[in-house]
């Protein structure tokens, strides 16, 4: 099955994908503890070092780029240090980041992890603080992305809505982009973590089990209720298919005509962090689509890739060349 999926890989190179949603900076400040402060009962840290790392949307703009793909960023973020390290990190990678715009009155959204560590002691996270703005968008600026969206659309053969519930992507571009992709017979996907049923005229639908069982309203606990679940979000959304990650157990489309591909975890060695997998298995899915792959082999293609994610620590992205070499295993 594997040597089936191995053309695929040369496909993605140079696919022109769109994603708009929420771009995460990811910020690790790297401290080493000197001593016990006097004001309070703290640790004192020395900052050691500070590295901002694609999060959200962001990663799956990231994901896209190392898999070959041509990727657009859009989206909106603050005027301060978040948004200049953010930009780098996609910029490092070759995604194009015209489509980043900045609001002064609003901060980038932010997950500051301090770490801190000894000589003689493990480094550990110690506290995470979290920045966003609750305002919603600005009209001058849900105006000025869709006039760059509509720029950018006549020549993309992919894009992904990728909603973390930051409030980027606007009822008024989540219509105008399903339209657009339905009309022009674009692929597109969606990875919304609180609104799925919002995206009603979607293509494809990438839920994880606890999120399908938040959008259905009822637990899942057997695999029949995960089968019976996604159908019910492909019938609501008259979606082309949903895409359902279990974790350990792999994952499974449900397509329109009644299929149901049941796809188990590719690898089962030891798995350090499920973190960004799920941006993996997005951003694998949309450039395989966009290359005009069936469906059922573009999900076992973003199985395999999600795969080499969770081995990874943190949020990461997986290169052609790893997914390449996971096949030949």
């Amino acid at each position: 099955m594997k040597k089936e999926l191995e053309p695929i890989i040369g496909q993605l190179r140079g696919q022109r994908i769109l994603v708009i949603g929420d771009m995460v900076a990811d910020i690790y400040l790297d401290g080493r503890i000197s001593r016990i402060s006097r004001e309070a009962p703290v640790l004192v840290l020395e900052q050691a070092g500070e590295k901002i790392v694609a999060g959200g949307a962001a990663n799956v703009v990231n994901n896209i780029a190392t898999l070959g793909g041509d990727v657009f960023a859009v989206g909106l973020l603050g005027l301060d240090h978040a948004a200049k390290g953010l930009k780098a990190a996609l910029e490092k990678n070759g995604a194009h980041t015209g489509g980043l715009f900045c609001d002064e009155k609003r901060p980038t959204i932010s997950k500051t992890r301090v770490i801190a560590g000894g000589r003689a002691t493990v480094s550990q996270q110690i506290v995470r603080i979290d920045k966003e703005s609750k305002e919603p968008m600005a009209p001058a600026f849900e105006s000025e992305i869709l006039q760059y969206i509509e720029g950018l659309l006549p020549d993309i053969g992919g894009v992904v809505l990728s909603d973390y519930g930051s409030g980027t992507v606007t009822p008024a571009l989540r219509e105008h982009l399903i339209r657009w992709c339905r009309r022009h017979d674009v692929p597109s996907l969606v990875d919304s973590r609180y609104d799925v049923r919002a995206f009603r005229g979607i293509c494809y639908v990438k839920q994880n089990d606890a999120e399908l069982a938040a959008a259905v309203g009822r637990e899942l606990l057997t695999e029949e209720d995960i089968f019976e679940a996604g159908q019910e979000l492909l019938d609501e959304l008259q979606a082309d298919g949903v895409l359902v990650t279990r974790g350990e157990y792999g994952m499974v489309l449900l397509e329109k005509d009644g299929a149901i591909h049941n796809i188990p975890v590719s690898d089962k060695s030891e798995v350090f962090d499920v973190s960004g997998a799920g941006d993996t298995c997005v951003a694998t899915m949309i450039l395989a689509l966009a290359a005009g792959t069936e469906p059922a082999r573009a999900a076992e293609l973003s199985n395999i890739a999600s795969g080499i994610a969770v081995r990874k620590l943190g949020t990461s992205t997986v290169s052609a060349a790893e997914l390449q070499s996971a096949l030949n295993r």
